[in-house]
């Protein structure tokens, strides 16, 4: 059973969102520390960081002494880099800039063993821990969980096509490049792209699966729950960071820093 597809089965049965973010540090320890933060899952981006397959291990080991879990975003929608990613260890993958029903049969494709998709096996693999796992191939299809991203208006309006596709079990959608696409780049909560964001996620639980999405803030993050999302990141490790710090510094510049008098000595 997919660790991520309990979370979100005990979620529902909870009424409650699992909350997530993003891991774009690239950095196993900060990983770690966000872990022990209280989020529920977190998407460990190999898209949009420096992410390589080493150092995508050192991050999932990380992770994985924590209660969070990870969803690992693969670079593209590539059979070869989705075989070595599962090999070392990743469970449940996102899957960027899918945009039609095609696009997502390969990739639960290249998620799957045959005879249900293309996957290569190795014997000796980190996800099988290497070779202890009782039946690992037989068992491995169902372990292993595929989201699509949907991030543009073409993707949207493939959404019931994409959500019928065997194995897709949730959408992700992109409000950054779909705000793009759409002609308000960074108008991240435009009527627009709330609509297109509204329609995807209203098709896709509908159709019995999963609708995420991330906000940079609480409150972008409540007015895109209030679209039906039922699983949602805020911001991302170096965002935290990065607010945090520009927060305290802006808190101690508001007013002149006065360092006490130092006494002179007396000579």
């Amino acid at each position: 059973m997919n660790p991520f597809r309990q979370r979100m089965q005990s979620a529902a049965a909870a009424l409650s969102p699992p909350l997530g973010t993003w891991i774009m540090s690239a950095s196993p320890i900060v990983a770690e520390a966000i872990g022990h933060a209280g989020f529920d899952w977190a998407v460990v981006d190999m898209e949009h960081s420096p992410l390589d397959l080493g150092s995508l291990i050192q991050v999932l080991q990380a992770v994985a002494g924590t209660p969070m879990l990870a969803i690992t975003r693969v670079p593209w929608n590539d059979s070869v880099m989705v075989k070595r990613v599962l090999d070392a260890g990743a469970q449940t993958l996102l899957f960027p800039f899918v945009q039609n029903a095609e696009e997502a049969r390969l990739a639960v494709a290249a998620c799957r063993y045959p005879p249900e998709g293309q996957r290569g096996m190795a014997g000796m693999s980190r996800a099988s821990r290497f070779g202890t796992v009782p039946n690992y191939f037989r068992h491995a299809n169902d372990s292993v969980s595929v989201i699509v991203q949907l991030e543009t208006p073409e993707a949207v309006a493939n959404v019931d096509s994409i959500c019928a596709v065997p194995g897709v079990e949730g959408v992700f959608l992109g409000p950054g490049d779909l705000s793009g696409a759409l002609g308000v780049p960074g108008q991240l909560t435009h009527p627009e792209v709330l609509a297109q964001m509204a329609h995807a996620t209203q098709r896709a639980l509908a159709l019995g699966k999963w609708a995420g999405t991330v906000g940079g803030t609480p409150e972008v993050v409540r007015q895109y729950l209030a679209l039906g999302i039922n699983f949602i990141a805020i911001a991302s490790d170096l965002g935290l960071l990065m607010r945090s710090a520009g927060e305290a510094l802006r808190t101690l510049r508001a007013e002149p820093l006065v360092a006490p008098a130092l006494a002179q000595p007396g000579y």
